[in-house]
């Protein structure tokens, strides 16, 4: 690589990709669950925008192992969006782990990235129609 490659992904878009055995079934998921819609389609895949960040649940043989936050949504108010997203069904993870427990469904996380300017950070797991491992978190100030 060359010092002109040195930046070659560092400006690209990242884009999450969710695997769907039953992409109709993760399609009524994520609009009656999550209240999404997909902003656009092609034979095999649903492409969603969140806050102008672009996800895809495609059709696939295979399955993620739903052992690993997959992806998250970062929110403001982590506690009015459990509550919301438990009103139309979603069933939040009860996490028992070293350093990382829930109540209520929310963890407190240790610690974030300088970054972001926070100390710390909320979070709650689900999992969609098809296993995968999602999250909501609010950053702690």
């Amino acid at each position: 690589m060359t010092s002109s490659d040195g930046d070659l992904l560092g400006r690209a878009r990242v884009a999450t990709r969710l695997p769907a055995l039953d992409l109709e079934r993760a399609r009524r998921f994520y609009a009656d669950k999550l209240g999404l819609s997909p902003v656009d389609e092609r034979p095999g895949g649903l492409l969603y925008r969140c806050g102008g960040v672009d996800f895809v649940v495609f059709r696939s043989t295979g399955s993620a192992p739903g052992t690993f936050t997959q992806m998250a949504f970062e929110v403001d108010d982590i506690e009015a969006v459990v509550a919301a997203l438990r009103r139309r069904g979603v069933v939040f993870e009860d996490v028992d782990a070293p350093g990382l427990h829930t109540r209520d469904g929310i963890a407190e996380v240790e610690g974030n990235y300088p970054s972001k300017g926070a100390r710390g950070e909320r979070g709650a797991w689900f999992r969609d129609s098809e296993g995968n491992l999602l999250a909501v978190g609010q950053p702690v100030t």
